[in-house]
């Protein structure tokens, strides 16, 4: 086959969410429809307007890397590092084998790291300028040179497994971990690599990012006595999002390559679309232009018609529960299926983990694929009274949609940076 020729399949997935340590547990939590949502009731908290988020718990990095580098890393990291550890050990790859010098199943150098986040390890950031100011230069820590940057996951990634070709970050605010699977994708499909590795990561849950999404007034207020019902997209209720914190990693593997050393297909990944508003920093095109320009781009590269009935069974949507954000993402599906749109399902597992900026991408395309193989749609929880009620929005319970072949998982984000990716079901998954 030649590069362009070449099918991607999803070989492997991780998580490190406040739903669950890892994939089953998130998957479990969110179709039962279960909130990760906490009261943030920390000392740093204290004087904030808004003390909720989706927050990390029971998360042990000992064993994970040596000791020293555990004190050097930002919990981002090594939740990163969890995560990709997790995928690869799905799809028949020993990371402790790697670590130990094994060579990869794939050529290294045709092997690639995209690390995906809108902030990166930025508590070591806020750290070092605080030294700054109480010790002076000399107390700035040298980490934060090596292990601060956006970046840095892919690099230690890259030196864990000995993956030698492309190793970097990707950042588009919400749209991070979208539009790396779209750059995974491309490398793989056009014959730049063999293997990518996409881990989306975020650490949002501190007093300088809560500060200001909530001067933005994008964020949930209210909410601190009961913080399980604060996520609630499309519901007319709804005030703004909740950030969480996590991580989330995809390994994405040409098809033949990942037949031939016996790795089992988890989806295929059958397209992809990015655009840019160029309208706001912060709010979208109120007739969700953007949104839908990507959207149209990502079934145009699957190769699918949306005026099709059959393009796409499910949209896992990227509802985060702003009132201008929910409506916008709502306009960009009528605009791109038009009549049809209400009627596909939608769902947005928001409500239930909470909005992990820019790895939401990652982690809504594990959800994506866990649909695809059960046939189970999640809930869309809080959805008291829908605003949008001649929508088909999933609610209440887990749907049992029976075989579903396409899944719609798009992103949108703050800059205006529009990500959206078509999963579709393997070759025997349409079997059954």
């Amino acid at each position: 086959m030649t590069g362009a020729e070449r099918r991607v399949v999803v070989t492997g997935l991780g998580a490190i969410t406040p739903s669950g340590l890892d994939v089953t547990t998130l998957w479990n939590a969110v179709v039962q429809g279960q909130s990760a949502i906490t009261t943030l009731d920390d000392p740093p908290f204290d004087a904030l307007p808004v003390r909720i988020g989706g927050r990390i718990r029971g998360f042990d990095a000992a064993g994970l890397v040596d000791p020293p580098l555990i004190r050097r890393l930002s919990p981002v990291q090594l939740w990163a590092i969890a995560a990709a550890d997790q995928a690869l050990a799905q799809a028949g790859v020993d990371p402790a084998a790697l670590r130990q010098g094994r060579d990869l199943p794939w050529d290294a150098i045709r092997t690639a790291i995209l690390a995906a986040t809108g902030s990166g390890p930025i508590d070591q950031m806020q750290a070092a300028t605080r030294a700054l100011d109480a010790r002076g230069p000399r107390g700035v820590p040298l980490s934060v040179v090596v292990h601060g940057a956006p970046d840095a996951a892919a690099a230690l990634l890259s030196e864990r497994y000995g993956a030698r070709g492309t190793a970097h970050g990707v950042t588009a605010t919400c749209a991070s971990s979208a539009i790396a699977l779209g750059e995974g994708l491309r490398r793989i499909r056009h014959g730049y690599a063999d293997a990518v590795l996409v881990v989306g990561m975020e650490d949002c849950l501190n007093p300088v990012n809560l500060a200001a999404n909530t001067n933005l007034r994008a964020l949930a207020t209210g909410y601190e006595t009961d913080p399980a019902a604060a996520s609630r997209p499309f519901d007319r209720a709804r005030r703004g999002f909740v950030m969480s914190q996590g991580a989330a990693a995809l390994l994405l593997e040409a098809e033949d390559g990942a037949r031939s050393r016996g790795a089992e297909p988890l989806a295929v990944m059958a397209g992809f679309g990015e655009s840019s508003d160029a309208h706001h920093p912060t709010a979208p095109h109120p007739h969700g232009r953007g949104a839908a320009q990507a959207v149209a781009a990502a079934l145009a590269d699957a190769g699918l018609d949306p005026a099709d009935p059959t393009a796409v069974d499910h949209i896992n949507a990227h509802g985060t529960g702003t009132p201008a954000g929910d409506a916008a993402e709502l306009a960009a599906y009528d605009a791109v299926f038009g009549a049809r749109a209400r009627r596909i399902p939608i769902t947005a597992t928001k409500s239930s983990t909470g909005h992990l900026l820019g790895a939401s991408g990652a982690v809504e395309a594990i959800i994506s694929i866990q649909t695809l193989r059960t046939g189970l749609i999640p809930p869309t929880i809080n959805l008291d009274e829908p605003e949008f009620d001649d929508w088909d929005i999933v609610r209440g319970a887990a749907r049992d949609a029976g075989p579903i072949r396409r899944i719609l998982s798009p992103s949108f984000g703050f800059g205006g940076h529009n990500g959206a990716v078509v999963f579709a079901a393997t070759d025997s998954q349409e079997a059954r």
